[in-house]
């Protein structure tokens, strides 16, 4: 391993172009090595004036630059299983956004051939789980002083959705982050799916069915509701209370700033998920690199991956049909919880 963690970002967009920024003036401990994406164009101006990053167009061409020893995946999901795959056959580590994979198949496809690995290289992307109210609930749980979770209660509202956000991507993409935190927060998995419409917001698209609300059973016996409105139109807010035997905890209202002047306080709203979960996402590349350079892996899994796209894939069914809709897992294989990763540095 070099001193600093090569490493190749793959995808340039709006998540690709913030992890290069991360990488190189948040992080340490790592550099850029290389860049990829169709669009060279895009991905000369994510990378700046950063020096020694190579750029290239295709994927393959970029896990084989020069100095490269990790990956970082944020290109589209539907982009995600051959780019996986790819880091596999080379035992290069792997920071993945979500979603793993998109469809649940694509997902086990995934888990499966890390299984073949006998170790595991993949992390996946769901940094709430880094988030530091996030954590602060999931400790107070797992203390147990508030008895047993019996219930969560849910909201994730954005300001407005991209020109090509369908009825179902507010379940398979927007929640998908709740169905994760909900999995990690109760340590259980979800087992079936409700989807409730309401009528639709003024302020939605024409044919988009914004606000949902969605309706979790887990295996444990807890219920999870989420209020899902991604056209809000004032702001990107998160929030989860947890309702126990003892009492509850409630996080995500306070993380704002307040200003008072001229008579009045203003409450200031974050517009971007960017904004308000910046210190989750420097955390968990942080813990990623530092865990690379270990030669481990640690934080969400592939099997993590796969269960969030089996039950968004659920979701969705729920969402088309109207009816309470199980969720149907594959037998989990057995993976390793960590790894020593051996591979020589490129040259």
């Amino acid at each position: 391993m070099s001193e600093l963690l090569g490493v190749a970002v793959l995808g340039a967009g709006h998540m690709g172009a913030d992890h290069v920024r991360r990488l190189d003036g948040v992080v340490s401990g790592a550099r850029v090595a290389a860049v990829a994406d169709p669009d060279a164009e895009r991905a000369k101006e994510a990378v700046g004036g950063i020096g020694g990053v190579v750029v290239h167009t295709e994927v393959e061409a970029a896990l084989d630059a020069p100095g490269v020893e990790a990956v970082l995946i944020a290109s589209p999901g539907e982009a995600h299983e051959e780019a996986l795959l790819a880091a596999f056959a080379r035992g290069l580590p792997v920071l993945c956004e979500k979603p793993m994979v998109p469809d649940s198949a694509g997902a086990l496809r995934v888990v499966e051939a890390e299984a073949r690995l006998g170790r595991r290289l993949a992390q996946i992307g769901f940094m709430r789980r880094y988030d530091a109210e996030y954590r602060r609930l999931k400790s107070l749980l797992d203390g147990g002083r508030l008895g047993r979770p019996l219930m969560l209660h849910c909201v994730h509202r954005n300001v407005s959705s991209p020109p090509h956000f369908t009825s179902a991507m507010l379940v398979n993409s927007s929640v998908s982050h709740e169905i994760d935190a909900a999995r990690w927060l109760l340590g259980q998995e979800l087992t079936a799916v409700t989807v409730l419409r309401p009528r639709p917001s003024a302020g939605a698209p024409a044919g988009l069915s914004d606000p949902q609300f969605v309706l979790f059973e887990t295996e444990g016996g807890a219920v999870v509701d989420v209020e899902v409105f991604v056209n809000c139109g004032f702001g990107y807010e998160v929030r989860c209370e947890a309702v126990c035997e003892a009492g509850s905890a409630r996080i995500g209202q306070a993380h704002t700033m307040v200003v008072t002047a001229a008579g009045g306080a203003r409450e200031e709203v974050p517009q971007d998920y960017l904004v308000r979960f910046a210190d989750a996402y420097d955390r968990e590349v942080q813990s990623w690199v530092d865990a690379t350079r270990r030669g481990r892996v640690t934080g969400p899994g592939t099997w993590d991956g796969y269960a969030a796209s089996a039950v968004a894939e659920a979701g969705v069914r729920a969402l088309e049909t109207g009816a309470r809709t199980p969720v149907d897992l594959a037998p989990r294989p057995a993976l390793p919880t960590s790894s020593w990763n051996k591979r020589p540095r490129n040259t």
